[in-house]
């Protein structure tokens, strides 16, 4: 394991939060592979995969880098990109170049008839911390827009009913943070899936309540929101969505009669 001391680690936030800003999909990936991506997921995949992919949620910006994450997890597959489980039971590939027309969100997803995956465990968490980076972008857009609104003489953020859906809010992001951080060396399949159910949960948390205290602005194609929303609705139903995870994890529990341990708390 690479250990990377607090100022390397700032160094590398600081130029993959420029890079995701000035590119996206293609390009992006260029870049990333310019800047050792791939060493970064083979030597430090625990500092990698929730500095790259809640980044890429933070900044609203694309990627193919699921699809290594997919590959370093299984093996490889043949052609180099594997096809993923989405919502309702459809199969979906992330292409590799960019499309002229993004199927999903914005996102270079195509649908395909079938596919199987063995092991997605890593893959579920990435997906979880790209999850969590556009919960964080989007309660940032709405915190800001209450700062700023002022209504009846006052700024939004005083009201009640405001400041209670920023804070679930930010209590979502926080939870979800937490299961994915938790250590998995146990139950690794179970932790993957309950930290991407979790996730999932809190970025439709968030586009809710974000778009309450945003208002009309927020429906608007002018504002940011809209991607973020778009974006976290494709991402919550790839590799399973929060609701079918956790009707998953339910069933498994009652199967087995038991519930392991997932911390120490």
């Amino acid at each position: 394991m690479t250990e990377l001391d607090n100022e390397s680690l700032g160094l590398l936030e600081d130029t993959l939060r420029k890079t995701m800003l000035s590119t996206s999909g293609a390009e992006l990936d260029a870049a990333l592979a310019e800047l050792g991506w791939a060493d970064m997921l083979s030597d430090m995949p625990e500092i990698a995969l929730p500095l790259v992919f809640r980044l890429l949620g933070e900044t609203g910006s694309h990627a193919s880098v699921l699809n290594d994450v997919l590959l370093e997890t299984i093996g490889g597959l043949p052609g180099g990109t594997p096809p993923m489980p989405y919502a309702g039971g459809a199969w979906v590939v992330w292409e590799r170049t960019n499309t002229e027309n993004p199927t999903l969100g914005g996102l270079p997803l195509r649908r395909v008839p079938d596919g199987q995956l063995l092991r997605i465990s890593e893959a579920r968490r990435a997906l979880g911390w790209w999850l969590v980076g556009s919960a964080r972008a989007m309660l940032a857009l709405a915190r800001q827009h209450a700062l700023d609104r002022v209504q009846f003489g006052k700024p939004i953020s005083s009201f009640q009913a405001v400041r209670h859906r920023l804070a679930e809010t930010l209590v979502a992001i926080e939870g979800a943070e937490a299961t994915l951080t938790l250590p998995g060396a146990d139950n690794v399949d179970l932790n993957s899936l309950l930290a991407k159910a979790a996730a999932g949960k809190a970025a439709l948390t968030a586009a809710k309540h974000c778009q309450q205290v945003l208002g009309g602005i927020g429906f608007t194609a002018e504002h940011e929101l809209h991607r973020h929303v778009k974006r976290v609705l494709v991402l919550d139903g790839l590799l399973g969505s929060s609701r079918e995870l956790t009707r998953k994890a339910g069933a498994g529990l009652r199967a087995r009669g038991t519930a392991p341990r997932l911390a120490q708390l």
